[in-house]
């Protein structure tokens, strides 16, 4: 028993012993693997989905950037030769200083804050108009999720308003809300992606674009083919070359749908019946999925030139083509005049679009749970505003009409103004809150653009930034003419603040284009 004891007492000695060094090796193994594992997630972007890491980050939001700190500058009581930052770069306009619409907000105000209601406070029409939609929330709540998809009662009111704007009925199990209708496209452009296959998918897309167009495609791993509009007719789209763009890049990917924006973001061309007419023919041609951004359809400020929808269009076309052409087409909130971006809310309609792929919409949805309800109660009041019995339509309507009068203003005067200044040729707008005008480049910043990757229309903007204070968006490249740079001017802005802007680029403009000094080389290296 002693024997026993003792020997089991030593391997009982032993095996702790054994079993502590294995326990103080295991530590320092699992310690260097969790410090190598955390060096190659935390500490460099190796670890980094090679589709996101790839994505090239728009130039404008570097200006945004250097926008902010400029601001933050200036109110710590650093000097600047200007007082404020003006940002005229993109299609913001609460941020810009345009007021939004009392009916909407008050609608909202009372969803919010139900008590609103006890105190009479609200017209009667925003009265009964939030007790409806508070009804059509779980719980009577805007803090309830919904359907991933939207609130059944919204996505009604938006079939609604598409079946009078067009005369063709429309479903509400076809339209898909989302937050905001960039999200929508996003979803759309994912399910085009051919994934793992050698061959990827491309979607033609016209030049110039959104801004953020091609980083939607890059994120989903899709090509963009770069279709050309035609300046000198006013940014149009030429059959020709759409013809010219897929045949170019066929080989190199496999083309799968058209994007459209009309009116044009950011030329403000708007198309008429036989443009469009033309580009359902090219997608029906090469079986294309047609996607069509029409966020500015209430912004056409073009005597003759009214807004036509591509679905209007399309079934007006006979049944050889609106019952076989797919297309998709979004709205948004940031729509021109409601202009409520923070809201967070569009949607897309489908139009011959299989269902076993719309359920796919409706699941990639799931991802996001729900789109925020404030901004769905928000698409029902733009799609569905007071009636003229109503208390509130009068205010509505003076205010609506401002904000486009503002906006025709707005157009006509800075195309003007900048076609008066040295070196700059702008196309008149039709409809959109955007103006593109082209520069021709001072010797200077073709100087400095010799820098990598930097290009002159970003210098140009970096220094008109730095020197007046004025925030306006590059134009990007154009990849047929690589010598022409545009830049991008949001003119859905109080006038005031619009003309304090342009002035203040003309002063920086003049400067740059009289100065044969190279001040702007100075500046930037």
């Amino acid at each position: 028993m002693d024997y026993l004891s003792n020997t089991s007492t030593g391997c009982l000695n032993f095996c702790l012993a054994v079993t502590e060094k294995k326990l103080t090796a295991k530590k320092k193994i699992v310690g260097r693997k969790a410090s190598e594992y955390i060096g190659q997630r935390m500490n460099g972007l190796e670890g980094v989905n090679p589709n996101v890491r790839g994505i090239a980050v728009s130039p404008l939001m570097h200006l945004q950037h250097l926008a902010g700190h400029i601001t933050r500058q200036i109110n710590l009581g650093v000097k600047k030769p200007f007082k404020e930052v003006l940002d005229i770069s993109s299609g913001d306009p609460h941020k810009s200083g345009m007021k939004p619409i009392t009916f909407v907000r008050q609608v909202l105000a009372g969803c919010l804050y139900p008590q609103l209601l006890k105190d009479n406070h609200l017209p009667l029409d925003v009265s009964v108009r939030v007790q409806k939609l508070l009804e059509v929330c779980d719980g009577n709540s805007v803090g309830s999720y919904t359907a991933s998809s939207g609130l059944f009662h919204v996505k009604k009111s938006i079939a609604e308003f598409i079946e009078r704007r067009d005369g063709i009925p429309a479903q509400p199990n076809h339209v898909f809300i989302s937050a905001g209708s960039q999200k929508a496209l996003m979803v759309v452009v994912k399910l085009l992606a051919s994934g793992e296959r050698e061959t990827p998918t491309g979607v033609l897309t016209p030049v110039p674009c959104p801004h953020t167009l091609p980083m939607v495609l890059e994120d989903a791993g899709v090509m963009l083919v770069p279709y050309q509009l035609t300046e000198d007719a006013g940014w149009a789209i030429d059959p020709e070359e759409l013809n010219f763009a897929l045949k170019t890049h066929r080989g190199g990917c496999q083309p799968r749908a058209i994007y459209v924006s009309n009116p044009g973001n950011p030329t403000g061309n708007v198309q008429d019946r036989k443009s469009i007419e033309e580009v359902i023919g090219f997608a029906v041609r090469e079986k294309l999925l047609l996607l069509v951004d029409e966020v500015y359809q209430d912004s056409v400020y073009e005597n003759g030139r009214p807004f036509i929808s591509y679905k209007k269009v399309l079934f007006e076309m006979g049944e050889e083509y609106s019952e076989m052409v797919e297309l998709i087409s979004f709205n948004s909130l940031s729509t021109a005049c409601l202009g409520e971006c923070g809201l967070r809310a569009g949607y897309m309609e489908a139009v011959n679009i299989d269902p076993q792929i719309m359920q796919v919409f409706d699941t990639v949805l799931c991802t996001d749970i729900s789109t925020p309800v404030t901004g769905q109660l928000a698409l029902d009041l733009m799609v569905k505003p007071p009636e003229p019995t109503d208390a509130s339509f009068d205010v509505y309507t003076k205010e609506m009409s401002s904000s486009r009068c503002t906006l025709s203003q707005n157009a006509q005067w800075a195309h003007e103004y900048l076609n008066n200044l040295p070196g700059i040729t702008c196309q008149p707008a039709m409809g959109g809150i955007y103006l593109y005008p082209r520069l021709e480049s001072p010797s200077q910043l073709v100087h400095q653009a010799k820098m990598p990757e930097v290009d002159e229309d970003v210098i140009y903007c970096q220094t008109l930034l730095e020197e007046e204070g004025v925030l306006v968006g590059p134009g990007g490249l154009n990849p047929r003419n690589k010598a022409d740079r545009y830049i991008r001017v949001c003119i859905l802005v109080p006038p005031d603040v619009l003309k304090d802007a342009l002035a203040r680029l003309a002063a920086f403009h003049h400067r740059l284009w009289d100065n044969t000094s190279s001040h702007l080389c100075r500046k930037l290296t």
